[in-house]
């Protein structure tokens, strides 16, 4: 059940003088044996915590949400806003007689590889002196705070070089002490394990070769042979925009006349898994509020989140908007240190090692998920077998009354996250995945290696690199709410950089087609050409399709009626076809499952189709150049708070 269904009381004044207060009297293993006899308490934890002074009524609130939760009292009381992290341990050292340290030296740290766990439980860690003997800091848990008190009082020399500290001092120093190993890991990992799935070679030898002999060919050809050569590309441009139309009018019709978005799961309550929700910000000091806000807003126990907010070291500005906001002991500022390259995925597969959760989540900074979103992706998960290591949940634009570009982008995301990924995911296709609202299994996504540093365009590599090592993506409902932009200079540096993150991907998916074949199947490599190949054909060469058209038009009215060769009527056709059908379809896709208040925000502003589709081209070509100059360069999209848009 909600965390928010629980009201807790805050503790007497007198238990927290209590934390505060010297320790007591006797010895820290008498007080709770004492107490637990006294009070015939059966539950070592529940004891310990009377032991520090915290009140009947208050614990028993605590059992009972960490028995519904499955969890800890401890957890539940750390995590439920009333008490501070560091009073606490404070308390519990001065029960214990231990010295106690709010923060720890991260150069007293030996950095090794198996230093790491303590970002996921951080429970001990040994801390080195220059003149005197090292100390080993711990985090001792309720649980176990008798056993670990009679063993100080039977060991006094245990004690002599103990102290306590809180689980985040110890993550905070873990993070800086290994922060150099770690980042060269996260640039090096998918490369040195999966070296063919990996974007950090652009174009590799062989493709290079290929591309050259085509290329050759083609001027060859043009030289030799120009009609014959613009007729049969003509042709082979038109019949792969051809194909590329039939995929999204069968998604159409499915949309239609079949079931496209899956049942919404009749949420259940129980004990549920620890969750990880990680969010990359970069320069979004404006919407960090907002953010804390939306993610506060989900239906999950705070003592089983893990929210990481993922921020650049060097991004001062957004690193101090979140730290005053005190969001909370489930949220985490992980830093990640500069270095090239400076993108979203490098930022992400750094704070995975440190994710907790069986399952993670990814958001973007100016995301507003439905609060109920986590719990029917982790009930889809429990209904599926283990091979469906991703769900995507529809994202949906809310400023489409904000510009004709914003309208067009809220079409354009109602076609592609409730029309044409719903039906890849029922026909058990590969999905090209949106770049936030991913729900995955997190030993999956560590079996996949984690994102690619180098693809600026991280997620759609990832939902066809995870088809090709055998795992499966499914959609769920609940959605989550995004503004898009409403500029053209904001919206061109962001699609330059999906086409260019795309054009990678097909790169990368095209360095072995025979291979590529034996792992997807021939049925999910034809629509993975479709779906990437075909998409930036469709952008690339849409002006050169009008351009087509236009001219069979004048050929046509330039000959007479019974003149007319069957080629280039039919060539006219299908030019025709593939145009105008292609705006169809779009208008057709996106508009089919808008509710009315989003075809009110979108008005008349769907007449700018056309001019959409030619702005959609100039962004694929900008994004072939810019993949020869700045291949890894990640152009940052501002966000503003929704309803505040510059």
């Amino acid at each position: 059940m909600h965390l928010q269904e629980y009201p807790l009381a805050s503790p007497p004044v007198q238990e927290r003088a209590w934390l505060d207060s010297a320790s007591p009297a006797g010895g820290p293993a008498d007080d709770i044996h004492d107490f637990a006899e006294e009070h015939s308490a059966e539950d070592p934890e529940l004891a310990a915590l009377a032991a520090l002074g915290f009140s009947k009524p208050l614990l028993a609130t605590l059992a009972e949400r960490a028995r519904r939760n499955g969890t800890s009292i401890e957890s539940e009381l750390l995590h439920s806003g009333q008490v501070d992290e560091a009073a606490y341990y404070g308390a519990v050292a001065r029960f214990l007689r231990l010295p106690f340290i709010e923060t720890i030296d991260p150069a007293s740290i030996a950095d090794i590889p198996a230093l790491d766990t303590q970002l996921q439980r951080p429970n001990q860690i040994r801390i080195s002196h220059r003149h005197r003997a090292p100390q080993v800091a711990v985090v001792p848990e309720a649980v176990r705070l008798a056993d670990f008190g009679a063993a100080l009082s039977a060991m006094p020399l245990l004690g002599r070089d103990l102290v306590i500290t809180t689980p985040s001092a110890i993550r905070r120093a873990v993070w800086q002490a290994g922060a150099g190993r770690r980042v060269r890991d996260t640039v090096n990992r998918l490369f040195d394990r999966f070296p063919a799935f990996s974007a950090r070679i652009v174009l590799i030898g062989n493709q290079g070769f290929h591309a050259g002999i085509g290329l050759a060919a083609l001027i060859s050809a043009l030289i030799v042979a120009p009609l014959a050569a613009l007729l049969l590309l003509h042709v082979l441009l038109s019949l792969v925009y051809f194909a590329s139309l039939l995929l999204r009018l069968a998604a159409l019709t499915q949309q239609r006349f079949g079931t496209v978005m899956p049942p919404a799961f009749r949420l259940q309550h129980g004990p549920l898994p620890c969750y990880t929700v990680m969010v990359a910000l970069y320069r979004e000091a404006a919407v960090a509020e907002q953010l804390i806000a939306s993610l506060r807003r989900l239906d999950w126990p705070h003592s089983l989140l893990d929210i990481k907010l993922v921020c650049e070291a060097d991004d001062r500005e957004t690193i101090a908007a979140l730290k005053t906001l005190s969001a909370g002991g489930h949220f985490e500022i992980v830093e990640v240190p500069p270095s090239e390259p400076r993108t979203k995925p490098k930022a992400l597969t750094y704070a995975l090692g440190a994710a907790r959760g069986e399952f993670l989540a990814i958001y973007d900074a100016e995301d507003r998920p439905h609060p109920q979103q986590l719990r029917e992706a982790y009930q889809r998960f429990r209904a599926s077998p283990r091979e469906l290591a991703c769900l995507q949940a529809p994202l949906i634009v809310t400023n489409g009354q904000d510009s004709w570009i914003s309208a067009l982008f809220s079409l354009e995301y109602a076609a592609l996250f409730r029309g044409l990924l719903p039906m890849l995911a029922n026909a058990g296709m590969p999905l090209p995945l949106g770049g936030t609202s991913n729900h995955f299994r997190t030993e999956a996504l560590h079996a996949a290696g984690g994102w690619d540093p180098f693809n600026v365009t991280e997620d759609a590599d990832l939902g066809l690199r995870l088809y090709r090592l055998g795992y499966r993506s499914g959609v769920i409902g609940r959605q989550t709410l995004e503004d898009a932009p409403t500029t053209m200079r904001v919206w061109m540096g962001q699609r330059s950089r999906w086409f260019k993150g795309w054009l990678q991907t097909w790169l990368v998916l095209m360095r072995d087609p025979r291979r590529l074949i034996r792992e997807m199947g021939l049925a999910a490599f034809c629509i993975s050409q479709l779906t990437i190949g075909g998409m930036l054909v469709s952008s690339l060469l849409h002006p050169l399709i009008i351009v087509f058209m236009a001219l069979g038009a004048y050929s046509m009215l330039a000959a007479p009626a019974d003149d007319i060769p069957a080629s280039v009527l039919s060539l006219f056709v299908i030019d025709t076809i593939n145009v105008f059908g292609s705006y169809l379809v779009f208008l057709g896709l996106g508009l089919g499952p808008m509710i009315g208040h989003e075809r009110r925000l979108i008005g008349w502003r769907w007449t700018g189709v056309s001019l959409y589709w030619l702005m959609t081209s100039a962004a694929a070509w900008r994004a072939v150049l810019e993949l020869r100059s700045r291949p890894f360069f990640w152009n940052k999209t501002p966000h503003h708070p929704s309803g505040k848009r510059a």
